[in-house]
C-alpha cells in the first residue's frame, strides 16, 4: 500500500509541475488584467497541436513553434476580441473568453478532425528507483516546466518590464502615476501567458495524447490550482498546481479515473471557504 501511495504521489508532483505551466500563465493574467481568461484552454489546444505539426512534419523543435504560435494568436485574440469586452467588467470579459475558447476549439476540430493524436517519440523504458518507477519523458517533460517556470521568475524579478508588470498587478493607478503604460504591459502579459499556455499544451501533448478538447480537459485544473494557491500569485500557482497534482493522482486509490476531476470541484469549494484569497494569496480580515 506504501509503495503504491508513494507511486502516485510521485506520478502528481510530475503532473503537477506540467499543469503549473499554465497555471502560471492563467494568474498572471488575473493579476494584470482582473479577470480569468478561460481561453487559456483553447491556447493551450493550440500549442498542442502547433508542436504536434513540427514535431510531425516541419522538423522544428515543437516547443519554439508552440510557444511562437500561441504567443501570436493569444495577443492577436486578446486585442481583436477581449480588449473591447474588458470595460464592461470581469464577468462580461469572463464569457467572452469563454465564447472565444469554444470558437477557437472548433477552428481546431475543423483543421485537424477529432481523431486522438500522438507526438512522435522513441520508445524508452522506464527507469526504477526502489519500488518507485519513473519514465525518461516524465523526466524530460519535469525539466522543461522546471525552465519555463525559472525563466518566468527570472523575467519578473530581476527585468525592468518584469517589474512593470508587477507593479501593475500591485496597484495599477499607482504605477500609471509613475508612467508605467497599462496597455504595453497588457499585452505583454498576455504575450508571456500564451507562450506559457503553448508550453504546457506541448508538455500535455509529451505526457499523453491530445485532441481539440485536450484544453478543455485541463482547464479545470488550471483553474482549480490558480484558487488554491491564491488567484494572482505566481508562486501560488505552482504552489496549488502541484497540490491538484498530487490530489489528482492519490483520488485513484478510492475513485475510478473518469472520476478525478471531483479533486478539482472539491478544492475549489474547500479554499472558497476556508481561506478564499488562496493558500498565499493576501489573508482577508
Amino acid at each position: 500500500m506504501f509503495g503504491e501511495v508513494a507511486q502516485l504521489a510521485l506520478n502528481g508532483l510530475m503532473a503537477g509541475t506540467i499543469l503549473a505551466v499554465p497555471a502560471i500563465g492563467f494568474t498572471a493574467i488575473y493579476a494584470v488584467l482582473r479577470f480569468p481568461n478561460f481561453s487559456v484552454a483553447s491556447h493551450l489546444t493550440i500549442g498542442a497541436f502547433a508542436g504536434w505539426v513540427a514535431n510531425h512534419a516541419l522538423g522544428l523543435p515543437a516547443a519554439a513553434n508552440a510557444t511562437a504560435t500561441d504567443t501570436a494568436a493569444g495577443v492577436v485574440n486578446d486585442e481583436l476580441i477581449l480588449k473591447p469586452l474588458r470595460p464592461a467588467g470581469a464577468l462580461t470579459t469572463a464569457i467572452g473568453a469563454v465564447a472565444l475558447t469554444i470558437v477557437l476549439e472548433n477552428v481546431v476540430r475543423f483543421v485537424f478532425g477529432n481523431d486522438l493524436r500522438g507526438y512522435d517519440l522513441p520508445i524508452r523504458r522506464d527507469w526504477r528507483l526502489g519500488d518507485l518507477r519513473v519514465g525518461p519523458q516524465q523526466v524530460q517533460n519535469f525539466a522543461m516546466a522546471v525552465v519555463a517556470m525559472t525563466a518566468v521568475f527570472v523575467f519578473l524579478a530581476f527585468t525592468r518590464t518584469g517589474k512593470a508588470m508587477r507593479a501593475v498587478a500591485d496597484n495599477p493607478m499607482l504605477a500609471g502615476i509613475k508612467g508605467i503604460d497599462a496597455d504595453m504591459v497588457a499585452r505583454l502579459t498576455n504575450f508571456v501567458a500564451m507562450g506559457l499556455a503553448g508550453v504546457g499544451g506541448i508538455l500535455v501533448g509529451l505526457d499523453t495524447s491530445i485532441d481539440p478538447l485536450t484544453g478543455f480537459r485541463v482547464i479545470l485544473s488550471v483553474f482549480a490550482a490558480a484558487v488554491v494557491g491564491g488567484l494572482g500569485s505566481i508562486p501560488g500557482a505552482v504552489v496549488g498546481a502541484l497540490t491538484i497534482g498530487v490530489g489528482e493522482e492519490l483520488s485513484l486509490l478510492v475513485l475510478a479515473p473518469a472520476y478525478r476531476t471531483v479533486v478539482g470541484f472539491a478544492a475549489i469549494l474547500l479554499v472558497l471557504t476556508l481561506r478564499p484569497r488562496g493558500l498565499l494569496g493576501e489573508r482577508a480580515y
